[in-house]
């Protein structure tokens, strides 16, 4: 087979197996790629995701992950929704959780698609291939706009001319020689829509994230209490934020996703806050099987949901907090204690404070009782 029939064969199989773009380029160093890794690391704006530090002597080049690696595959998988995620952040008495996350993980999805394109190059080329999926040490980004599959946009997600923000990116590593196409440009302009609509002032500058301050970074990837800062700015959201995708005016170029396994699950759009406070691990795991949020946890999500019912004004929800207030984690009773002073009245929250407060023994739960 030529390297054009190749190619032309490894587009069909790609569109075959349901996904919405394909690029492909030689793998060489990229030091302004780097760069920028190392200027992010160096600042301190990966926050607690150590992986990504002791990672990045990989990380900043495909070749130092896989010497022998030649060229790859980028492929882009549609999840875009129905309606606008932005249009539940209003109500304020059910949960708002990420669109990529409202059905099965999307690792899982693409990487089995990713594994049979790549099984198939073997069978026919006796190649060497990887796969990989937003989970090894391989900047994918920077090889998306290489391949022309998009660009990086302000907001620091891939965007494309055809499908907007909402897609996955996947890729195949491989040994073969194949003929790259032309890498995509920026077309982002003088647009700020992605900067202005973060609620938390995560970018410090145009094609700059501070992970620190990103709603998605705190509700899943940080582990520890979320500072008081942004607990009031995450409103209903639960578990990561698509303000800046949402944004987005290429968005407009979109299509709503074809993947039956990546459309949201019903019972996953808008629960109530709660029907959320009610869960204990076991409900957790059945609520979400499959689902990306299972990763995170119990503890971590339940305290996620205290945050949005001491932002939903809702009094009703006091009983269930109050059952949180002897959780056996303390990031879940230090967040149900800011729920409660957020919510109760004067005279309840002290009659809880005198309750809970002389047992407790966590310093950061003991600091939020203090703090009326």
């Amino acid at each position: 087979m030529t390297v054009d029939g190749l190619t032309s064969a490894i587009r069909a199989r790609a569109s075959k197996e349901g996904f919405d773009a394909v690029g492909i380029t030689r793998l060489a160093s990229d030091p302004s790629s780097a760069e920028k890794l190392a200027t992010f690391i160096s600042l301190g704006r990966h926050g607690t995701m150590t992986w990504m530090s002791e990672t990045q002597d990989r990380r900043s080049s495909p070749l130092a992950l896989w010497p022998e690696a030649r060229s790859a595959i980028v492929l882009a998988q549609n999840y875009a929704p129905d309606i606008d995620p932005l249009d539940r952040l209003a109500e304020r008495l059910r949960a708002n959780i990420s669109v990529y996350a409202l059905n099965r993980d999307y690792h899982d999805v693409v990487k089995g698609k990713l594994k049979r394109i790549a099984q198939w190059i073997a069978h026919e080329t006796g190649a060497d291939v990887k796969v990989f999926v937003d989970t090894a040490p391989l900047m994918e980004k920077p090889l998306a706009q290489r391949a022309g599959v998009g660009w990086q946009g302000k907001h620091t997600n891939v965007v494309s001319r055809d499908l907007g923000s909402w897609f996955f990116i996947g890729s195949i590593l491989t040994t073969l020689e194949l003929d790259p196409d032309t890498p995509e440009s920026d077309h982002c302009g003088t647009c700020r829509a992605c900067l202005d609509v973060c609620p938390t002032d995560a970018f410090p500058a145009p094609y700059q994230l501070d992970a620190r301050r990103c709603i998605s970074y705190l509700t899943i990837e940080y582990k520890g209490h979320i500072p008081r800062e942004f607990r009031k700015p995450m409103g209903n959201r639960v578990y990561g934020c698509d303000d800046c995708l949402a944004v987005c005016p290429w968005n407009k170029f979109a299509s709503t996703a074809n993947e039956t396994k990546l459309r949201a699950r019903p019972e996953l759009i808008e629960p109530s806050l709660a029907s959320l406070l009610d869960l204990d691990d076991k409900d957790f795991r059945s609520l979400f099987s499959g689902s990306p949020i299972k990763r995170t946890g119990r503890d971590r999500f339940i305290r996620n949901v205290l945050i949005a019912a001491g932002n939903s004004g809702d009094r009703s929800l006091l009983p269930k907090i109050e059952c949180l207030l002897a959780d056996p984690c303390p990031e879940v009773r230090a967040m149900a204690v800011w729920a409660v002073w957020q919510l109760a009245e004067h005279e309840c929250a002290e009659a809880l404070r005198s309750r809970f407060r002389p047992s407790e023994s966590d310093t950061a739960v003991i600091a939020e009782w203090n703090l009326t």
